[in-house]
């Protein structure tokens, strides 16, 4: 497995390669959401394009996978390299507010997200998803939670205060 970094003012350039997937992430957080993702799976990737369209970073993420065995390994390293790519575009982090929450409705979905940027991975996640959103499994989406904390170095809380929709709880916590 490799992974390389370039490093510009408050951006992240992530390339990982392993096994089972092949993945780079670029992200500029002083952007004006221009968003273009490619991971093969269609329902990843509109949550991650939606992410950064509405935050108002540049993204550019392209990838793929073992998708025929099925998504984890795509989902995961996705977390990843996003994961880095916005630790490195963070930087020292020096000047930034350390602490953040937001809540976001969808329909008849309500979640909340609360995140302490101060280097201490940690997850707690409650989201009552089953079954499958499109070709993407749903219980893998913590998977891409868990791996996103890690390597952004954070502490994040995801919960889905109500919801009956699978997508609209899934969309509604990124």
């Amino acid at each position: 497995m490799q992974w390389r970094s370039a490093l510009s003012k408050r951006s992240g350039d992530i390339a990982r390669q392993s096994r089972e997937t092949r993945l780079r992430a670029r992200v500029k957080l002083d952007g004006r959401g221009r968003v273009k993702v490619a991971t093969g799976v269609a329902f990843l990737d509109h949550m991650v394009e939606q992410a950064a369209r509405y935050s108002g970073v540049d993204l550019t993420l392209q990838g793929s996978g073992d998708v025929h065995v099925d998504t984890h390994h795509l989902v995961e390293d996705t977390g990843i390299v996003l994961g880095q790519a916005l630790s490195t575009a963070l930087g020292d982090r020096d000047g930034i507010a350390r602490f953040g929450s937001a809540y976001a409705p969808l329909d008849e979905a309500l979640a909340r997200v609360v995140l302490d940027l101060g280097k201490r991975p940690f997850l707690s996640y409650n989201v009552p998803l089953r079954g499958r959103i499109g070709s993407l499994e749903s219980e893998v989406i913590e998977e891409f939670w868990k791996a996103l904390t890690i390597h952004l170095g954070a502490t994040i809380h995801v919960d889905v205060i109500r919801g009956r929709n699978r997508h609209h709880m899934a969309e509604a916590t990124l």
